[in-house]
């Protein structure tokens, strides 16, 4: 038997031991690898049609981007897209892109309307008359047309199509370790309670919504929910 015989025939007998020694049983392995197959397997799916989707949707979408930029710049000067820290999966952060919708000094104007939240939970700020927001910025935050920029993110691989939204990280700051289970996958654009009222569902629901979709996540509950964002989309149900 020459070395590297002899070094194979080691390591063989050392992962038998190991897994013997764990308790786990060659059919329970087996087991294991199966599921672990059907869970890249899954994800490989879920990439593909991210990327052919965004990629698509980008170029289709290319007249409207420019009609949008026009209106914004001439409703309030300054960059059309706005850039922000948003934390993905495993708390990796990433840039997410937006459409501008607030006037350019809104984060310093946070601080005096915070205690204005009217979102339960008093971890996201929501508010109706967000006096931040120019009119234009209000159309296309109710349209979601403000959430397309991050098309681009879906193909970098920062976000996915569906998936729970990205928080800011002074968001995640606050989470309990029940909140932090949102982390476990890649974001997305649309999830569970985006289609189900959106920002007219408490963060503590909107939790167990997103905790939902990661225990149940398929490509074909991805597919459902992008059906749905549509309806839900038109009929601008929670979104301000």
């Amino acid at each position: 038997m020459n070395d590297d015989e002899l070094q194979h025939e080691l390591l063989h007998r050392y992962s038998r031991l190991r897994y013997l020694n764990s308790g786990i049983s060659p059919r329970m392995l087996l087991k294991r690898w199966l599921w672990h197959g059907v869970i890249s397997g899954t994800y490989f799916v879920k990439r593909l049609i991210d990327v052919l989707a965004s990629v698509i949707l980008m170029i289709l979408l290319i007249p409207l981007f420019a009609v949008i930029m026009a209106l914004i710049y001439k409703s309030s000067p300054g960059p059309v897209f706005y850039k922000q820290t948003r934390v993905g999966r495993w708390g990796k952060l990433f840039t997410m892109w937006k459409f501008r919708s607030m006037y350019l000094d809104a984060d310093q104007r946070l601080k005096e309307i915070k205690a204005q939240n009217e979102m339960a939970g008093g971890v996201l700020f929501k508010m109706k008359n967000d006096p931040r927001i120019f009119p234009v910025g209000k159309f296309i935050r109710k349209a979601s047309i403000d959430e397309l920029p991050q098309l681009w993110n879906v193909f970098k691989g920062d976000m996915s199509l569906v998936g729970p939204r990205p928080a800011l990280p002074s968001e995640v700051n606050q989470y309990s370790l029940q909140d932090r289970q949102r982390l476990e996958v890649i974001p997305g654009i649309t999830c569970i309670w985006q289609v189900s009222g959106r920002s007219n569902i408490p963060f503590p629901q909107q939790v167990q919504l997103d905790v939902q979709y990661i225990q149940s996540q398929s490509v074909w509950l991805d597919i459902k929910l992008l059906l749905k964002t549509i309806p839900a989309v038109l009929l601008s149900r929670g979104a301000y």
